[in-house]
């Protein structure tokens, strides 16, 4: 082959590739009226979006230390999924550390009102989306993991399904770790803040089969214990979820696999209520 044909066929692949990939990312500004700040995000939208129809929307929350871009530029697969699941997808900013709750010793921490309530808001009123909690979804990884089964469970009215992928879905276990105790004070001092700010206790909430969950956790990541106690605890409640678990560490190379799963499962629940 001459390298003229070479490059011929090159380039027509990569065309034909930027054609078939057709997902648009943008980066937006959104505004946080509790929080009174713009707060930036990642929105992607897939290929059929300008035929005029409504999508169903997945909140997508990145881990501790990161940002709204994580996703995008961490997990290449992410890129793609708006399209293949035919939903929206956001990736909000949760400030590096926040764990998605309003903090009680900070006032100017509100990531619970800002994801649940003003930035539901703000994407249904500039996308076409599925305006209530059946074309509504939130998953996320590690912080975002914790945040989006918190978030999904005491706003069950904006979210219809939710999923974690090695979530810190106990966080008292760890009383010194990712900044907790900046925004809840100390383990010591403020158990109940801890004990009512923490996932696995707040399954009372649920009425079974009111949402559909879905928990993912490597067997050697260090949240791989409070998972499998948060699957138990479920299981003992009747609280009908999937569980998945493979080999693997809390790291970007099991998440860009994990996240597959989370959106094959939240796009089986949108058209089970379509």
């Amino acid at each position: 082959m001459t390298f003229s044909r070479f490059l011929f066929l090159l380039t027509s692949f990569v065309c034909l590739h930027q054609s078939v990939w057709a997902t648009k990312i943008d980066t937006v500004d959104t505004y946080s009226p509790s929080m009174k700040k713009t707060i930036k995000a990642v929105v992607l939208t897939p290929d059929s979006y300008a035929a005029g129809k409504e999508f169903p929307v997945v909140y997508l929350l990145h881990g501790h230390g990161g940002f709204y871009g994580d996703w995008v530029k961490k997990a290449p697969a992410t890129r793609n999924l708006a399209d293949t699941y035919q939903a929206i997808i956001v990736c909000p900013d949760g400030n590096a550390s926040s764990w998605y709750f309003d903090s009680p010793v900070d006032p100017a921490s509100k990531y619970e009102t800002y994801v649940a309530k003003e930035l539901v808001a703000w994407v249904d009123s500039h996308y076409k989306t599925i305006k209530n909690r059946t074309g509504r979804a939130i998953t996320g990884l590690s912080m975002g993991g914790h945040g989006a089964l918190y978030l999904a469970f005491k706003h069950q009215d904006v979210f219809g399904a939710a999923g974690s992928m090695s979530g810190g879905v106990d966080i008292r276990p760890f009383p010194n770790n990712w900044d907790m105790a900046k925004w809840l004070g100390t383990y010591a001092q403020n158990p109940e803040r801890w004990e009512q700010h923490t996932v696995i206790n707040l399954l009372h909430l649920l009425t079974p089969g009111s949402q559909a969950l879905i928990i993912d956790c490597g067997t050697d990541d260090f949240f791989f214990r409070v998972n499998t106690n948060l699957h138990q605890k479920m299981l003992d409640m009747n609280i009908a979820h999937d569980y998945i678990t493979r080999p693997g560490a809390h790291n970007w190379n099991y998440w860009n696999n994990a996240v597959h799963y989370q959106f094959l499962f939240m796009r089986m629940y949108f058209d089970r209520k379509g």
